[in-house]
């Protein structure tokens, strides 16, 4: 029977010689089973134990991919992937995921807190081997020109106060979640959680970064998703409102006339005069 060190040696090392990369995994067993398989590929490999721990060692080490365990306790997984997707220091970092567990949920979260692909435990290390080779070459592929100019953001953030302290990172990683859901208004405490700090704590980095709470904020991304589904699309008014939160039109229409001194059939008919 071939041990694990005989699938090691049938992976020749060369082709991940000097790849850095960071490994994030809670369970002792998990985590020196690939810091051994990498080593063998001649990798230089950091650890971390939890998702804090991982967050702050991307920023210190800068690796070229990181390895991570969705399930750990202090920080899981999601958790400290959107942390690292909101800082500008680290979100180009691409992130693997390695769960026990891959149900099509737990992917679709896992996806759209940024990571780009899972690894299932118990590890085959061919496969490892070979997404870290397909993301390290994505990785190294030119980037695209910034659409926006460095002066500023294009929701009037200031992009001093939203660069890369902690502040920004929490920032950007709450409005990201936000906006994936504009029609859902979150518990402020099931927010901070998903990004691993407090209600205070988030609602100060709002008011750093953007000079409202988190609340006021939401409400005017709802008003300002509102105005451009009136201006550019057909949907009707009550679609639109449940589309930004508001599951009654009359609702959803004084907080329009409020924000924009016009009701929203106002608006759409200077569009569409036939509304």
């Amino acid at each position: 029977m071939r041990g694990m060190n005989d699938d090691f040696l049938s992976m020749a090392p060369g082709q991940l010689a000097g790849l850095r990369v960071l490994v994030v995994e809670d369970r002792p067993e998990d985590r020196m089973l690939l810091v051994d398989f990498l080593t063998s590929q001649d990798c230089r490999v950091y650890v971390a134990e939890d998702g804090n721990d991982g967050y702050r060692k991307a920023q210190m080490v800068q690796p070229d991919i990181i390895l991570m365990d969705v399930s750990m306790p202090v920080c899981d997984g999601l958790a400290a992937c959107r942390l690292l997707k909101a800082d500008q220091a680290t979100r180009g970092i691409p992130v693997i995921f390695l769960t026990a567990a891959a149900l099509p949920g737990e992917r679709v979260a896992g996806l759209s807190a940024g990571a780009v692909d899972y690894v299932a435990k118990p590890f085959d290390f061919e496969e490892v081997r070979l997404r870290l080779l397909i993301h390290l070459r994505v990785a190294s592929a030119p980037a695209p020109a910034p659409a926006l100019a460095a002066g500023g953001a294009e929701d009037g953030t200031s992009a001093a106060a939203a660069g890369a302290t902690l502040d920004g990172v929490l920032f950007r990683a709450a409005r990201k979640l936000l906006r994936e859901r504009l029609d859902h208004t979150p518990e402020l405490m099931a927010l901070a959680q998903a990004l691993n700090t407090n209600a205070r704590r988030l609602n100060q980095a709002f008011r750093r970064c953007a000079g409202t709470t988190v609340f006021e904020f939401l409400r005017e991304e709802r008003m300002r998703e509102a105005r451009r589904l009136l201006c550019e699309t057909s949907l009707d008014i009550q679609a639109i409102s449940q589309a930004v939160g508001y599951g009654n039109r009359g609702n959803f229409s004084t907080a329009f006339r409020e924000r924009f001194g016009m009701p929203p059939t106002a608006l759409r008919q200077e569009f569409d005069p036939h509304a």
